[in-house]
């Protein structure tokens, strides 16, 4: 059997030179004064590097706080203040944004690797000289071999769709529970030693970092994808026979974009499992993939601070259309009134859940009171409304965040984006709450209309009024090219609504959804 190895780009190296690299790093760490409790800020994009870095910093007891690499400004600002992160590992055309944002903050510039350069069209830059290189820290120092601390999971900074990022700082794993949470974790993303596994998503995301330090903790070939690009991940997974890959709903969109002749050009045979969460699948795009690569399509809910509360197969997702699945290992979920009780089957409430044994706990920095609000006798909420059927399965129906009180009525703009969709030439839709003098708030639905597809205002609002009542048809009806999603599949309605709050007068992200 081969040795596992880890590839990005084009690059390659064997895991056992991974973990040599990381340790010596961890020595440079220890003699910068970083160690336990201390947490080391990763601005980069997908690159072994980036999962040098995390590893290196766990072995001294840090926590790795990844941040999105887009951002700039005051996000980026805040994330690096808010984390109080020591020091920053930070790509070299990354560095203006991350100097001028933490002056003073001490920096370990990372040269960008070739397949980087390549994959978002970057010319080649030399290193800057005004910081030390993560190659000179690596080569100067001899691999740390003292054990390694308890350290806790990468401080992850949620998407902010909703307001401002807060960072979820989880508790350290324990030595002994580490064996556990690692077969937990195989476990729900179809996971095993020896095998081939790809991550296509951005590592600054809580999924794909987990499932990158976790492949190298089970000895797999992993490749890691610079940048998702459609006809490129299959290229991927047809030349080195992959075996589970973790994804969102958008890179199905993409990937069911390409001509079928495409598609069909690629021995994908190799494929066991294709798991998706972090954003609602659409029925048809979800058929659409079962149709093309068979019953491997599995599904996952949870999110960054919970880890995961449900999960189904195939099987499960077509004979109970919508569902999320039902509790997976040891985990538990409620549905919860506005009482406080439980509520009877088949009827919506707020989604509380107790996530499987290993997964630690967590608070957000410096908001534990956000924290204790989400819980309740020991179970917790993302803010999602949803039901449960008479065989324990979860459907969701919105986010308590996203709903739209109009004229004293509550709407779920889900339901209305269920309606939406299933209209021919909607590729993609989002329906939020914009403000209304005599109403209060209104529904306005912006929508992404398949290549080709002509659509009319009046035609939709005559689509949704066929279906649903009529203080559910949107008022404002906008036909977009694009509609601005995360990496991960999240809308940023935010953005969206922005535009409305600030013509009716409306300061800052108050109210937004």
């Amino acid at each position: 059997m081969s040795e596992p190895r880890i590839h990005s780009g084009g690059t390659s190296q064997s895991l056992e030179t991974l973990r040599t690299r990381a340790a010596r790093l961890a020595s440079a760490l220890n003699a910068d004064g970083i160690g336990p409790g201390d947490r080391v800020a990763v601005v980069m994009r997908n690159d072994i590097a980036f999962v040098e870095v995390t590893l290196a910093v766990g072995l001294v007891g840090a926590a790795p706080v990844p941040i999105n690499w887009h951002w700039t400004g005051d996000d980026l600002a805040h994330a690096l203040a808010d984390s109080r992160s020591r020091l920053a590992v930070v790509h070299t055309d990354l560095l203006p944004a991350v100097e001028s944002s933490a002056p003073g903050l001490p920096i370990i510039e990372a040269e960008i690797p070739p397949g980087v350069r390549c994959a978002y069209g970057l010319a080649e830059q030399p290193s800057t000289g005004r910081w030390p290189t993560l190659s000179q820290r690596i080569d100067d120092h001899e691999p740390r071999t003292e054990p390694s601390p308890a350290a806790p999971m990468s401080v992850i900074y949620t998407s902010g769709t909703t307001g401002r990022a807060k960072g979820v700082l989880r508790d350290p794993v324990a030595v002994a529970d580490r064996p556990t949470l690692l077969a937990n974790i195989a476990k729900l993303w179809h996971l095993a030693p020896a095998e081939t596994t790809l991550i296509p998503a951005p590592l600054y995301h809580s999924a794909p970092n987990v499932h990158a330090t976790f492949a190298v903790a089970l000895g797999m070939n992993l490749h890691i994808m610079p940048r998702f690009d459609a006809e490129e991940f299959l290229r991927l997974v047809q030349e080195h026979r992959v075996n589970s890959v973790q994804m969102v709903p958008t890179m199905f969109n993409r990937l069911l974009q390409l001509p079928e002749q495409v598609r069909r050009s690629y021995d994908l045979s190799s494929l066991k499992a294709i798991v998706h969460a972090a954003a609602p699948c659409p029925r048809h795009v979800k058929e659409a993939m079962i149709g093309w690569l068979g019953p491997i399509v599995h599904e996952y809910y949870g999110g960054a601070e919970v880890g995961a509360f449900t999960a189904c197969d195939t099987a499960e997702a077509l004979s109970r259309p919508g569902t999320v699945g039902r509790p997976i290992l040891d985990a538990d979920v409620r549905i919860v009134g506005e009482d406080g009780t439980d509520k009877p089957v088949g009827e919506d409430g707020i989604v509380y859940g107790r996530c499987f044994t290993g997964w630690p706990d967590f608070t957000y920095i410096d908001d534990e009171p956000k924290r204790r609000q989400m819980e309740r006798d020991g179970y917790l909420t993302l803010g999602d409304i949803g039901h449960l059927d008479d065989e324990g399965y979860l459907y969701l129906s919105d986010r308590l965040n996203d709903m739209v009180i109009s004229g004293g009525v509550n709407i779920y703009p889900a339901e209305v984006e269920a309606c939406l969709l299933d209209l021919e030439g909607v590729a993609d839709v989002a329906v939020f709450g914009i403000p209304d003098p005599d109403l209060g708030e209104v529904l306005a639905a912006h929508i992404q209309p398949i290549p080709g597809a002509i659509l009319h205002p009046a035609e939709i609002r005559t689509h949704v009024g066929s279906r649903l009542a009529r203080y559910k048809v949107p008022r404002e009806v906008v036909l977009a090219d694009e509609l601005p999603r995360e990496d991960t599949g999240k809308l940023f309605k935010r953005r969206l609504k922005q535009q409305y709050l600030e013509a009716a007068g409306h300061n800052g992200d108050e109210g937004v959804a």
